[in-house]
């Protein structure tokens, strides 16, 4: 065989072989998975040491939370009459109210670091009444209260120092609620959707649900998830924990087996929807430490397992909206 065949040969087939490499359809890229949210709200928002606890844990994690405000804490004893629930004499709660004005002073700043770092703050309402009986003009009246005693607060309890933007923040960025007790009911979901809120948070689902959307709302549930070693059920909440692990009667977690079995509850809810359709996973707290505290360090190892990992987002109920539908967490705000 020639030098020039030999030559043709070798041409002749890498020419063939470029030409198939070209022809050939392009492979498609895996589109990568979704990303596994995880939603973690705080009920109340009252005490000091624990809005700090859970902004030094949001630091750490690169979480965000949102924070479910009762207004009665931004009022004092001297103060209080200014809230009146419905059908109830000014100046009644079933919380409480704070101890002093230093204490309405303390919690508005750790209010406006949070809302400065990214959380959401929402409503929960104020004085905690089960509401599930209220007419809509009720829940508009309790909407008002709020929204009034929010804005106001520096004004009410004679505070010097109210930042800049305050008043835009209280009447424009505050678009969920949680009702106390998770007692809903259909006026108020109509008296939410017309004082301008966003989102609900008040439902309760057998397992993580995607959020719903109707009547000019969309409405989350908590999830209840396996827990324990039979695998009961029960709402992704410390409350429900706590009732389940000890009757709601205070017991130091000696051992750490509350503590466990809240964490392991968690993280088998989160691995189920993580290895899974990756549906977001809800989980709601209190700022009360029950049980010696073991929830709240079962939340802080949960979070630090999974809210640093690339591909999950632990977030807040706003940023989450954010994130699917723009439009629905932008330009809303509470209204009379």
């Amino acid at each position: 065989m020639s030098v020039a065949f030999r030559f043709c040969t070798i041409v002749c087939v890498c020419a063939s072989l470029i030409v198939s490499a070209s022809a050939a359809p392009k492979a498609e890229m895996p589109t990568p998975a979704r990303p596994q949210y995880v939603i973690i709200s705080f009920d109340g928002a009252h005490d000091l040491a624990q809005w700090q606890r859970s902004r030094n844990l949001a630091a750490r994690t690169g979480a965000s939370f949102t924070y479910f405000l009762s207004c009665v804490f931004l009022l004092t004893r001297e103060t209080r009459n200014v809230y009146r629930a419905p059908g109830k004499s000014a100046g009644r709660s079933n919380v409480g109210f704070a101890q002093s004005k230093k204490e309405v002073g303390d919690r508005l700043a750790q209010i406006w670091l949070a809302h400065a770092e990214g959380h959401d703050i929402a409503s929960h309402g104020c004085g905690h009444f089960d509401g599930k009986d209220w007419s809509r003009a009720d829940w508009r009246s309790e909407f008002r209260s709020f929204a009034a005693i929010l804005r106001d607060a520096y004004n009410i309890n004679e505070i010097a120092g109210e930042p800049q933007g305050w008043k835009q923040f209280s009447e424009n960025e505050i678009i969920g609620f949680r009702a106390p007790y998770l007692a809903t009911g259909k006026a108020l979901f109509t008296a939410l959707a017309e004082s301008g809120f966003t989102y609900d948070a008040s439902g309760v689902s057998r397992g993580p649900n995607e959020p719903e959307s109707g009547g000019g709302l969309i409405r989350f549930a908590l999830p209840q998830i396996a827990e324990g070693p039979k695998e009961r059920r029960v709402i992704a909440m410390d409350y429900n924990l706590f009732v389940r692990h000890s009757g709601g009667k205070e017991i130091d977690d000696t051992g750490s087996a509350f503590e466990d079995r809240a964490y392991g509850a968690f993280l088998a809810a989160f691995d189920e929807q993580y290895r899974g359709s990756r549906i977001p996973l809800q989980i709601g707290f209190h700022f009360t430490l029950m049980n010696g505290g073991a929830y709240w360090r079962a939340l802080e190892r949960f979070a630090g397992d999974v809210c640093t990992r690339a591909d999950v987002k632990c977030v807040s109920y706003k940023e989450y909206l954010a994130s699917q539908r723009p439009a629905q967490a932008a330009g809303a705000g509470l209204g009379g």
